[in-house]
C-alpha cells in the first residue's frame, strides 16, 4: 500500500507557520517575566498613622513568640516609655504597634537576649486619644479615636445611639489652635439629604453633646399620661394618640393646650384636634360632664 504524498507547498506552509509561532512566543516571554509579581503596597497617610500610634497613658500588651516569660502588660508613661524585661526602658509613644514591635525586637536581638525574636505589641486600652460623648445617648463616656472611628456619626453609634429622649441635633465642641468652636449637626437631616459634609472629622479631646429632644406633655383623661417626643407638625390628635387616647371619662370637647408665653407665664387655649402643638406644650383632656 503506497504512502500518501505531501506536496512541497504544504511542507513550506507548515514550516512558515512554525517559525512565525516560535518568533511570537519568543517575543511574548520577556513581557511575562518582566511583569511584577505584586503591586507595591499603599502607604498609610500620616494622619492615619497618628491615629493608630501608641500614646502616653495607653495600656499595651507585648508578646514574644516562644518566650512566654517575656509577656508584658504595661502602661505608657507620661514620657512615652514602657519598661520591658531584659532591655529596660523603651520609647514607644508616637509609634504604631508594628513599629513598636520592631523596636523591641531589634533591641532584644542586639543584646543577644533572644535569637530571631518575633514580637507583637497590641494596644489593650486607649487613653491618649479619646472623644467624649455626653448628653442623651445610651452609653455616655469617652471613646477612642482611630483611623476607622473618626467622625461624629461613628462616636454616636459607639455610644449606643440616641436615647429615647435624645434629639436629632448634636453640638460638637472642638479646640483648634487655642480657639474653641461649637458646631450644631442635625444628623437626621444629614442622612435624609445624603449630604455628609456636616459629618465632621474629630480629633482627640473633642466633645459631642446630644441634646434633649423637644417634648410635648399629655395629661388628664388619657390612658397613658406622660412626656412624649415632639415630632414635626404634630397635631393635638397625634399627641393624644401617644398618650394612649382619651379614656372613657374624657371628652374631645374638653381639650386644652397650656402654652408658655414670652413673659414666662402660661396661657390656656381651647384646642381642636387638628391644631398643631409646639415645644413644651401641655395637652390637657378634661373629664366629660355627661
Amino acid at each position: 500500500m503506497s504512502k500518501p504524498r505531501v506536496s512541497i507547498f504544504t511542507l513550506v506552509l507548515v514550516a512558515a507557520l512554525t517559525a512565525a509561532s516560535g518568533s511570537a512566543f519568543a517575543q511574548a516571554r520577556p513581557s511575562i517575566a518582566a511583569a511584577p509579581s505584586s503591586a507595591p503596597p499603599v502607604a498609610a497617610s500620616p494622619a492615619d498613622t497618628a491615629l493608630e500610634a501608641v500614646g502616653p497613658g495607653d495600656m499595651v500588651k507585648v508578646t514574644v513568640f516562644r518566650n512566654p516569660d517575656l509577656t508584658t502588660d504595661a502602661r505608657v508613661t507620661d514620657q512615652g516609655t514602657i519598661f520591658f524585661p531584659l532591655i529596660g526602658e523603651v520609647q514607644v509613644a508616637g509609634l504604631t504597634p508594628q513599629q513598636a514591635s520592631k523596636r523591641i525586637a531589634d533591641q532584644l536581638s542586639r543584646g543577644k537576649f533572644v535569637v530571631n525574636p518575633e514580637v507583637q505589641v497590641s494596644i489593650a486600652a486607649v487613653h491618649s486619644r479619646q472623644v467624649s460623648v455626653l448628653g442623651n445617648v445610651a452609653k455616655p463616656g469617652r471613646y477612642p479615636i482611630d483611623s476607622v472611628n473618626r467622625r461624629v456619626s461613628d462616636f454616636v453609634a459607639a455610644a449606643g445611639g440616641m436615647a429615647a429622649a435624645g434629639a436629632d441635633a448634636v453640638t460638637v465642641v472642638q479646640v483648634r489652635d487655642g480657639r474653641e468652636t461649637k458646631t450644631d449637626v442635625d444628623l437626621a437631616q444629614m442622612f435624609r439629604s445624603g449630604n455628609l459634609a456636616a459629618n465632621l472629622e474629630l480629633a482627640p479631646g473633642d466633645t459631642i453633646y446630644v441634646h434633649r429632644a423637644p417634648m410635648v406633655y399629655v395629661y388628664g383623661e388619657v390612658n397613658k399620661a406622660g412626656a412624649y417626643r415632639l415630632e414635626p407638625n404634630m397635631t393635638v390628635m397625634q399627641a393624644i394618640a401617644l398618650g394612649g387616647g382619651i379614656n372613657t371619662r374624657g371628652t374631645e370637647r374638653g381639650v386644652q393646650i397650656h402654652r408658655k408665653d414670652r413673659n414666662g407665664g402660661t396661657s390656656k387655649l381651647a384646642a381642636k384636634l387638628t391644631d398643631e402643638v409646639r415645644v413644651d406644650d401641655v395637652v390637657y383632656v378634661k373629664e366629660s360632664l355627661f
